[in-house]
């Protein structure tokens, strides 16, 4: 059966064909190899954590059957080749420059059509830096619609392992925040700096600590890394009722 997830990428594909006027090459890019691509914008620092990417997808192929490239590519959010992005990543410690009425307009479709987007807020301050800069754009490209908190029963939290702590570089918030439209989260935004926590030198030594938990923090950094990227492919699937009394059983509930 091919999840609705499949359904709205393949739309999402055939929409970027549509932008970047080559359908057919779009077409048949339609199930590529999972990698993940990170945003670059204007103004602040869009690359904070240059070498994230190795880490999580060595782990993401260990743990489940997603084919993944430790391949890191960049994007703009003006680049027609967005609509070809499985995954973006979008990360910074400080206030960047206000996106166009058109970069807006083009993320909101992104977002709508299937598309999936981590942020990071590295600094962790709330409502300054990147926090504040970040908050604002997606007021403007999703108008009524709030970061939220989501709930300990969300499907990110189940979606691979049963995660009941948010971990990363540094321990700011307990939760995950999100863009919720119908029973999809498009976006799903971070304090802790997860990727902090996945960042290794060529050597594969560690590039930061993780505070104030230490190793333990940084599996946790893992294990949410991997259910987002999981939760990405897959959206609600987790909800269906026949996994409940299963979930249930493993949580002791």
């Amino acid at each position: 059966m091919i999840s609705r997830r499949t359904l709205l990428r393949m739309g999402l594909v055939c929409l970027g064909g549509f932008f970047s006027g080559s359908p057919g090459r779009a077409l048949a890019g339609a199930f590529p190899q999972f990698y993940i691509a990170q945003v670059r914008y204007r103004g602040g620092q869009w690359d904070p954590n240059p070498q994230f990417t190795d880490a999580i997808t060595n782990e993401l192929e260990l743990r489940t059957s997603i084919d993944a490239s430790r391949e890191r590519r960049t994007v703009s959010l003006a680049d027609p080749e967005l609509f070809s992005c499985p995954f973006l990543y979008m990360a910074g410690k400080y206030e960047f420059d206000p996106w166009t009425a058109k970069e807006r307009e083009i993320l909101r479709r992104y977002l709508t059509f299937g598309g999936f987007l981590l942020a990071e807020d590295i600094m962790g301050v709330k409502g300054f830096g990147f926090d504040a800069a970040f908050r604002r754009e997606m007021r403007q490209v999703f108008p009524g619609r709030e970061l939220q908190k989501l709930p300990p029963d969300h499907s990110v939290f189940q979606s691979f392992y049963l995660v009941n702590i948010i971990g990363g570089r540094q321990k700011i918030n307990a939760y995950l925040e999100g863009i919720v439209i119908d029973n999809w989260t498009p976006v799903i935004y971070s304090q802790n700096d997860l990727a902090g926590a996945w960042s290794r030198d060529r050597s594969g030594k560690w590039l930061n600590e993780c505070v104030p938990g230490g190793e333990a923090q940084r599996l946790a950094a893992f294990k949410t890394g991997v259910n987002i990227i999981v939760y990405s492919l897959t959206s609600d699937y987790k909800k269906d009722l026949v996994h409940h009394p299963f979930i249930k059983r493993r949580q002791n509930l």
